[in-house]
């Protein structure tokens, strides 16, 4: 390629216009940021309430918890989100002048409208660029992270705050021990900041792979909401279905996208998967070829927060400094729809 030629600086030209076309754009993450409730309940706390049958040896062999925030009273998912967005633009250097997009990931909004995009937008103080929220239960933010990826690459905003944020503690039948004990709530933010490509250095989204599959939707939902015209409003679920489904879906889309890359297992630095059970987790690290030691772990500690939980883990890797600059990091998630994805990132 010659030096005069205009796609060596990233630039094209367009045939009609005679113009350069910007250079293209990478989508970095920038910053990132977490909120856990202050409120921290533990397995032998729901063990001791009447009518759960349940212990904290019953709760950690099958899916690794011990304990989990909950949201206090007055507490509502924009509360959360704009906490975490914060931290992840103080982490990036950033001021909420540089935010064009805000996408919030959730299943358990504020209200129906306004979004809790726009409420966390105003919050911040955002005047411009738009907001919205997307519904894809626990693949919510590898789903986010697509679209974002998208509106920067196609020059429709520069800088994207990309969030999950959950309060499931709200729709949970806390009789059921079969779903009661898997969630907790919190929130999870990255900051996205358009690069042009030339100057990345690698650096940035590689690619987003997003799938679903509506027909097992029932082994995964709340039982109601908004506009149904029944229903309990609970999280429903047929745990062995769900797993099932889960090993083969997200090994399917890993592979998907280290094959989109041209990359190997041995190239991925961390495995930061959505945090829902520790079997899951444990399958998906050996898969890949890669320990425990490599997979950033909060399911513990967090339960499952639904979107939140692979940007709460995600801020807790860089700011502990287990993921370093130049590290190829590997996001997957499987939720009710059934939805499913994975999204490769260098940071």
């Amino acid at each position: 390629m010659r030096a005069t030629d205009p796609r060596a600086s990233g630039a094209t030209s367009s045939p009609l216009l005679g113009a350069a076309r910007p250079p293209a754009l990478r989508a970095v993450i920038a910053g990132t940021g977490g909120y856990l409730p202050e409120r921290s309940l533990t397995n032998d706390e729901l063990a001791a309430w009447k009518g759960l049958e349940t212990s904290d040896a019953w709760i950690v062999e099958r899916t690794g918890i011990r304990r989990r925030h909950i949201a206090a009273e007055g507490e509502t998912a924009s509360d959360m989100a704009a906490k975490a967005a914060l931290a992840a633009l103080a982490q990036a250097g950033a001021e909420v002048g540089e935010v064009d997009a805000v996408i919030v990931a959730t299943a358990t909004p504020d209200s129906a409208f306004p979004s809790t995009a726009a409420r966390v937008q105003g919050r911040l103080g955002i005047g411009k660029g738009f907001a919205f929220d997307l519904a894809a239960a626990c693949t919510g933010f590898v789903y986010a992270l697509g679209v974002a990826d998208a509106l920067i690459r196609s020059g429709q905003a520069r800088g994207a705050l990309v969030i999950g944020t959950e309060i499931y503690s709200r729709i949970l039948d806390w009789t059921d021990r079969g779903t009661c004990v898997l969630f907790g709530d919190g929130a999870g933010a990255v900051f996205l900041r358009a690069v042009p490509e030339a100057e990345a250095g690698g650096r940035g989204l590689l690619s987003t792979h997003l799938h679903a599959d509506g027909r097992f939707g029932d082994i995964l939902n709340v039982d109601g909401g908004a506009g149904s015209t029944g229903g309990t409003g609970v999280v429903r679920m047929a745990g062995r279905e769900v797993f099932r489904h889960a090993v083969a879906k997200l090994s399917s889309a890993v592979d998907e996208a280290l094959a989109a890359n041209g990359l190997g297992h041995d190239d991925v630095a961390w495995l930061v998967p959505h945090q829902a059970n520790i079997r899951i987790i444990e399958a998906m690290g050996k898969k890949l070829g890669l320990g425990l030691d490599r997979v950033v772990v909060t399911v513990d500690r967090h339960a499952n927060t639904s979107a939140a939980s692979i940007p709460l883990a995600l801020a807790e890797a860089a700011r502990d400094g287990r993921i370093k600059p130049g590290d190829l990091v590997l996001m997957e998630a499987i939720g009710g729809g059934l939805t499913w994805g994975a999204a490769l990132a260098r940071f």
